[in-house]
């Protein structure tokens, strides 16, 4: 399909800004801020759409973080194509001119160049994570409560047993599209909440998030981004990678430093970076 056959058809887009703070987003109607844990802090972000609206989950965002979001989307948003990015972090046009020619905070991808990559791709996901010295599951064992995985692989084991080899491959792998971020057709989008919601309900029954500070007990949000390729592989789904952006700067000194003292050092994580 042309891009002008595309646009003509006008199929509608929504991609959720998963926010809990006010913050600016991007200047175009496919974005749409949602109040992620808005069952928690009622009187914050009232301009934006509460995830504690329609059928909802809102109630588990200390747990689930972005995803109450993507659970909104797939219960209440009938769009064409959905997708999810967060107020700090969006995925980014794929040439280098679009991607770095705009003031950092307009570097977002727009509806007309989000247009061309849905002309022959049903599934986008941001650019892969490299962890270059450590797997994906020795990353996660070194900075994070290793149970948390094998509560997951357990709980696949009993409810989509089909999905153990991708799973073990995901593990083996030393880098996997991260953040929850994804654009999706409809029909994508809601298969893959429908397989992936049940798979973290049943993780929080075996492994109760309440066992842990409040920093680790966001885990079924984590377990999610390693799920995303596990789906994908399960399914041979095709999806274009494109790259994320940030509208300030990141720090990755802190990062890799954080990183390092959990390798060498043992030390977990206790807080984002």
């Amino acid at each position: 399909m042309s891009e002008e056959d595309f646009e003509s058809n006008a199929p509608t887009i929504t991609i959720g800004v998963a926010m809990h703070k006010e913050y600016n987003i991007p200047n175009d109607d496919i974005y749409v801020p949602i109040h992620v844990g808005a069952d928690c802090h009622p009187d914050t972000l009232t301009h934006a759409i509460q995830d504690n609206t329609g059928i909802n989950i809102s109630s588990l965002n200390p747990y689930f973080s972005e995803l109450t979001a993507l659970y909104w989307l797939w219960k209440n948003c009938d769009s064409d194509y959905k997708g999810l990015v967060h107020y700090r972090r969006y995925l980014a046009p794929s040439t280098i001119h679009e991607r770095h020619s705009p003031p950092r905070k307009q570097r977002a991808i727009t509806r007309r160049s989000l247009a061309r990559q849905l002309q022959s791709h049903n599934i986008i996901l941001p650019s892969k994570r490299h962890y270059i010295i450590e797997t994906i599951r020795s990353r996660y064992a070194h900075t994070l409560p290793s149970e948390q995985l094998n509560t997951a692989r357990s709980v696949l084991s009993a409810l989509s047993s089909q999905s153990i080899p991708a799973w073990d491959k995901v593990m083996r792998r030393r880098s996997a599209h991260m953040f929850n971020m994804t654009v999706m057709d409809k029909a994508d989008f809601n298969s893959y909440c429908t397989w992936l919601f049940p798979i973290l309900f049943e993780c929080m029954k075996r492994l109760s998030p309440k066992q842990y500070d409040a920093f680790n007990a966001r885990y079924p949000g984590r377990i999610s981004e390693l799920l995303m390729d596990t789906w994908i592989l399960t399914n041979h789904k095709h999806y274009v990678e494109l790259p994320t952006v940030s509208p300030e700067p990141i720090n990755w000194w802190k990062k890799g430093f954080g990183f390092l003292m959990a390798k060498f050092a043992g030390r977990k994580y206790h807080a984002s970076f």
